[in-house]
């Protein structure tokens, strides 16, 4: 496979996994955006970045952009030319927003627009070949595709279909989100092996009502947003987070933990109470930021 061009950007967005009860299975895109842009050259590789972590992330080749790049040119059989990139980083990191899932798609993205041969990099392999290096689709999947989306793995890899959600829907996501960062793989690890079997009996008919809410009926995304299997079970990783879904959730909020934390999504029902709310429920209320971020309905653009 050659590479035809000699410069390529992308747009990808925030996403919210879980959304409550549909544990990696179900996420929506959000109204906050990184973008890339790269220029292939003769030499070595730089990254640079501003932004969100931007003091944090690698600046040569360990820079995830560039190794899901890397990725998906080997997945076609490019040669690996040397890449400027820059990056504007405005998904926060490290607060289950996405921020690994939407640097994957990103680069992997980027590998399509260099090369001659789009096609080989379409959505379906794109989402494979993200979860596979993400571990699990459920936000790659609205990162790539936009809107809300339900994605799974079978044995010929990732799967997804977007869920048409209304353009007037009440649907409104607002993302709380505190100054300190969880790491997925922290928020996994104090999650049990296993669960009660009424536990998971409830959240899969939650789930199911989900879906269901999203499209067609927000006025039951109340009831379609409980879940028993992995939120409270995070909570000695996030106690504020957890404390401030519970109390939204009494004052009629459809609110869950975003992602694996240890921000909170409230899906819909942005007012004026919400602030004073937050400053109620945590200790710091000037470490945590409010943002009315919406839907992104269109996902990853590439130019």
């Amino acid at each position: 496979m050659r590479i035809v061009a000699a410069r390529a950007g992308v747009s990808v967005p925030a996403t919210s996994a879980n959304l409550g009860p549909g544990f990696d299975a179900l996420g929506i895109a959000l109204g906050l955006a990184d973008t890339v842009e790269i220029e292939t050259v003769a030499g070595a590789s730089r990254v640079t970045a501003t932004g969100e972590g931007a003091d944090r992330v690698p600046t040569g080749e360990e820079h995830l952009v560039l190794r899901s790049l890397r990725a998906g040119l080997d997945h076609v059989g490019a040669t690996q030319p040397g890449i400027l990139m820059r990056c504007t980083n405005r998904i926060p990191h490290g607060r289950g927003m996405g921020s690994s899932a939407a640097a994957v798609v990103a680069g992997l993205l980027l590998a399509r627009g260099l090369v001659a041969d789009p096609d080989a990099l379409d959505d379906a392999t794109v989402l494979d070949l993200a979860s596979a290096i993400e571990g699990h689709p459920d936000n790659a999947a609205p990162a790539l595709l936009g809107g809300a989306t339900v994605a799974w793995t079978e044995a010929g890899g990732a799967r997804a279909v977007r869920l048409a959600i209304s353009e007037v829907s009440a649907i409104d996501p607002v993302v709380l989100s505190p100054a300190t960062a969880l790491a997925t793989s922290a928020a996994r690890g104090l999650l049990p092996e296993t669960v009660p079997h009424a536990d998971a009996a409830f959240t899969a008919g939650r789930a199911a009502l989900l879906v269901h809410a999203l499209t067609a009926d927000p006025s039951l995304l109340m009831a379609a947003t409980e879940d028993r299997i992995h939120q409270l079970q995070r909570a000695p990783g996030m106690p504020e987070s957890v404390e401030l879904v519970r109390v939204l959730r009494a004052e009629g909020y459809p609110a869950t933990i975003s992602g694996a934390g240890p921000s909170v999504l409230v899906i819909a029902g942005a007012d004026e109470r919400l602030v004073p709310l937050v400053r109620r429920v945590v200790a710091d209320p000037a470490s945590w930021r409010t943002a009315r971020v919406g839907v992104d309905r269109a996902g990853a653009r590439l130019w």
